[in-house]
């Protein structure tokens, strides 16, 4: 081995250097990462808006299952249920979807949708295999504003307060609301139908009652085209179930629809007589009345009172009765027994009930105003003394009703004006209950002014003889009836003796030696010697029947021959 390849062998030191350069591997895991965080923000960045919904229970409800929908699309999803603080409720809190935000408007209703079963039909069956979901509607002005593309979208509401029970007419229905109010005692629920001539045209949608005026407020829809039917003049009353009333006109029974007497509801219309007025085109206010009758009568707001005093019974008077005038209706009854400070001689003999009547100038064809209450007054103070005079008289039997009759009795000396209470008064005249219980109490003094006891003995003295008179007649009758068996026996006997001489005489004439007897026995030897003669003849014809007409055989047949020729 030489020097050279000796030195080439010997090991040297290496010179480790820092390198600068970052390797490429790592790349991959920072695009990762990258992607990663850009999802996230693009996520973050697209997704909706967080919104609570305040509910009274979470009966259904569940995070990451219960969707929130709107015309039965998705639009959200739950994301948590908690407890309010004061344990009044739950709220819910919902993701969004953002093609859906601009729908959140503060007048926008969410409510859980189930199974529900009420008189107006049956919903939500379909949550039976789904399970139960929120629904969102939008507000009116947001879907009018979808609908013509208009109106921007703003910054969206984020808290909510859930409807107990689904709203009963969708938003962004065409027709009119309209608020109802009532103080009567009966009332109405949502849902309960609004009728038109049999139709139903609206319904009930929420009720408020207010505790200040203990008036009960109902907001109701009117769906379109019946709208149009609502006027300034509409009047709405009650049709709810059947109702039945006594009244001095008689037996009064009204009823809805089928579907009103097994619910509640109303109806409205113009009453005969008035205009149709203006067209109502926003939310308006109208009265529930008890009936149509009260309905019609409203139109009626002034009236002249006047008071009269009646001595006569008023069982059967109520408020309300109608005033009549030749069988007209001009008024009402307003109140009976009006407080005053003679009601403490009640008990007095004589004491006249005072009756406070109203006459209303629009049912006498005159101005519902100031000038018609004046003109009104004037005319009836002018006839009470030309002898205008009130009565009570019965409406109808069967009920017992009464009202208050207006006539003019001739011959009378005009009263001296009086007022009461400061009303005007209209004298007042026997009405036909006391007219009719005069002339009873008449009739039975005069019944019992007729002697029955006198009339009793001479009746019994009568009898008496009557009595003995029908005895003598039974004797004479079975006298007469013996004779009459006597005579008709011995006649009976008279005609048997007849008959049993005629038989007998009848024997004697056929008996053996009688003349009779012997023309019989000869007619008969007669008879015999005829039949010995007729028998040869009857053998023959026996034998041979035809010999009567042709030979008998004992003669030779000549038979008929050709003639013969001339050169024979």
């Amino acid at each position: 081995m030489n020097e050279s390849t000796t030195q080439k062998s010997e090991p040297q030191d290496a010179v480790i250097e820092n390198s600068q350069k970052i390797s490429r591997i790592w790349l991959i895991p920072f695009l990762a990462l990258s992607i990663g965080i850009w999802m996230v923000y693009y996520q973050w960045s697209n997704q909706g808006p967080l919104i609570t919904i305040e509910f009274t229970s979470a009966t259904g409800i569940e995070a990451d299952k219960t969707a929130i929908k709107t015309k039965d699309v998705k639009i959200g999803m739950v994301k948590k249920v908690a407890l309010k603080d004061d344990l009044s409720g739950v709220i819910v809190t919902a993701r969004i979807e953002p093609n859906s935000a601009h729908l959140l408007k503060a007048d926008s209703n969410f409510w859980l949708v189930r199974p529900r079963v009420s008189l107006s039909g049956v919903s939500g069956l379909s949550t039976l295999l789904s399970g139960p979901y929120i629904t969102m509607e939008a507000s009116a002005k947001e879907t009018n504003c979808a609908k013509q593309r208009s109106c921007g979208n703003g910054d969206p509401v984020t808290q909510f307060v859930a409807l107990d029970n689904p709203p009963v007419t969708p938003a962004g229905t065409p027709g009119l609301q309209i608020t109802l109010n009532s103080n009567a005692e009966f009332a109405f629920k949502a849902g309960d139908p609004i009728i038109y001539k049999g139709l139903k045209v609206g319904e009930f949608e929420d009720i408020y009652f207010n505790l200040e005026e203990r008036i009960v407020y109902y907001n109701a829809f009117i769906e379109a085209p019946y709208h149009r039917l609502i006027t300034e003049n509409t009047k709405f009353w009650n049709t709810s179930g059947v109702r039945f009333e006594l009244a001095a006109n008689g037996i009064e029974v009204q009823t809805g629809s089928l579907e009103t007497m097994l619910t509640n509801g109303v109806t409205f219309g113009i009453p005969q007589g008035m205009a149709a007025g203006k067209q109502i085109t926003e939310r308006a206010y109208f009265d529930i009345y008890r009936d149509y009758e009260s309905a019609s009568n409203e139109r009626y707001k002034l009236g002249v009172n006047f008071v009269v005093l009646i001595k006569d019974t008023i069982r059967g008077l109520t408020v309300g009765a109608p005033v009549e005038y030749r069988g007209l209706e001009i008024g009402k009854v307003l109140d009976i027994n009006l407080p005053s400070p003679a009601n403490d001689r009640l008990l007095d003999e004589g004491y006249a009930i005072p009756i406070l009547i109203t006459i209303q100038p629009s049912r006498v064809q005159q101005p519902d105003s100031r000038q018609g209450v004046e003109f009104v007054r004037a005319q009836i103070l002018h006839w009470v003394e030309q002898g205008l005079r009130a009565s009570l008289k019965i409406g109808n039997i069967l009920t017992g009703g009464l009202y208050v009759d207006l006539q003019h009795y001739e011959g009378l000396p005009p009263p001296p004006a009086d007022t009461f209470l400061g009303y005007d008064m209209i004298p007042t005249t026997s009405g036909e209950f006391a007219q009719i219980t005069e002339k009873v109490t008449n009739m039975l003094d005069k019944i019992n002014g007729i002697p029955f006891e006198d009339m009793a003995n001479n009746a019994n003295a009568l009898l008496t003889t009557l009595n003995q008179t029908a005895l003598s007649f039974k004797q004479t009758a079975s006298s007469l009836e013996g004779l009459l068996n006597d005579v008709q026996d011995r006649q009976t006997t008279a005609k048997i003796d007849q008959a049993i001489e005629s038989v007998d005489a009848l024997l004697k004439d056929y008996s053996a030696g009688s003349q009779s007897h012997d023309e019989l026995m000869s007619t008969l030897h007669t008879f015999q010697l005829t039949l010995q003669q007729l028998t040869p003849l009857l053998q023959q014809l026996n034998q041979t029947p035809n010999s009567l007409i042709f030979a008998d055989g004992t003669q030779p047949v000549i038979e008929p021959k050709a003639k013969e020729k001339a050169n024979d």
